[in-house]
Order: structure tokens, then sequence, then C-alpha cells
């Protein structure tokens, strides 16, 4: 069995994801990003497996892909379970039941409790649909058009107590166009989404990387 290093603050890293990994995914819509994961796992292109899918809508198009592909996968709705605590208690103890490495937000549509998160120090992962620290939150392509900005893009950050606050892992760029509505530019942005997350939780897999400050430190894969 090989291991992923990541690290605590500082420079050394310390052994972190077991490979191959197991993935956790948290969705609540389409899951589109999840269909990219899973097919980065199928190919061979990421040293990992999903190990669960977890839904917080019964009907989420995503969870249904997820059960036609014989995945272990579970709605669990906060309202059906007695509130936000107890679906997020419920979240963990299936995390910890199906043996999870890495939790993947994947359009999911919480905002977890900083009691959540505490538990999966940088192991837990979310790709955003802008260039952050800009347009954190929710719609974040029509704050872009609104802005009127003539660059955005998607980033995957590690989760903290914050609202897309976490240490950055990777950001890829993509200009708008001239008069572009914000729904034909997130229709452009969902492919280099899909590209930029699968290459993040490689790169995070690869292991050797630490966090220094706020800033992740990976290898210079030249001196390889």
């Amino acid at each position: 069995m090989s291991v992923a290093g990541a690290p605590s603050t500082g420079v050394q890293p310390r052994p972190l994801v077991p490979l191959p990994a197991r993935l956790g995914i948290l969705l609540s819509g389409r899951g589109s990003n999840f269909d990219a994961l899973f097919e980065a796992c199928q190919r061979g292109a990421l040293p990992a497996t999903i190990a669960l899918v977890v839904s917080d809508v019964l009907d989420a198009p995503g969870l249904a892909r997820a059960e036609a592909r014989g995945l272990n996968a579970v709605a669990l709705v906060p309202s059906e379970l007695g509130g936000k605590a107890a679906f997020e208690a419920e979240v963990q103890r299936r995390l910890e039941e199906a043996g999870v490495h890495l939790v993947c937000l994947a359009g999911f549509m919480r905002i977890l409790s900083p009691a959540f998160v505490a538990r999966w120090p940088l192991r837990l992962l979310n790709v955003h649909p802008s260039i952050l620290p800009s347009f954190p939150g929710l719609d974040a392509q029509e704050q872009a058009v609104r802005h009127g900005v003539r660059v955005s893009g998607a980033t995957v950050h590690f989760v903290d107590s914050g609202t897309d606050t976490g240490p950055i892992v990777g950001q890829t760029a993509l200009p708008l166009r001239e008069n572009e509505a914000a729904d034909a530019y997130a229709a452009r942005l969902l492919p280099v989404e899909h590209s930029l997350y699968v290459s993040s939780v490689g790169r995070v897999l690869e292991g050797g990387w630490r966090i220094d400050g706020r800033a992740v430190r990976f290898p210079d894969r030249r001196s390889r």
C-alpha cells in the first residue's frame, strides 16, 4: 500500500491518505463533478475509488446516477433526521462506516458546521466556480458578470470553517465573453471545473505537499 503525504501546518509532510484512496462524495443536485471524479477513477486517472455518495436531496439526479452505477449511495434529508446536527452526525457515521479517506463536495449546497469540518482536517475538498477569494458563496458566475470582470474561473480548495476560505489547491481561469450571460458562462465553465477537480484531487493524492501559512505548497514535478 502506498501512502499520500499531507502535513499539518509546517514544513514536513505526514502520511494522511492511503492509496488507493476511498472517496466520499456529498452532493445536492445533478452531480456533474461527481460524474467527473467517478469517470476518472474508472479509467485509472485517479488512484481512488468512490466508497460513498451522500445526497441531502432525496431526488437529486446525481444520487440516482450513483445508485444506477451500483455505488454505496444514500439520501440523508436533514428535516427527516431532526435537523442539522443529527444530519451531520449521520453523515459522519456513514463516512466512517465506508472507510472514507477524503471527502469531496460536488455541488453540495449546505454549509457544514465547524465541528464537522474539524473532523476532516485537510481531507475535505470543494470546487467553487470563481477565482477565489473573489466571488465566494452562491451565484458566483452571476456575481462575476454583475461586477464586470473580464476573467473568472474555478477554484478547488480545502474546506475550513469559513465560506470558500480554505487553502487553495488549484485554480483555472476562463475569460468572459463580451456581454455574456451568467448561465452561458456557467455552462462553458463546467468542463473547466470538472478537469480542475480531477487534477486537484490527483495532486492531493500524490502527496508530498505541505501547508505554509494559508498556501498549499506542492513539490516541484520537474525535480522528480
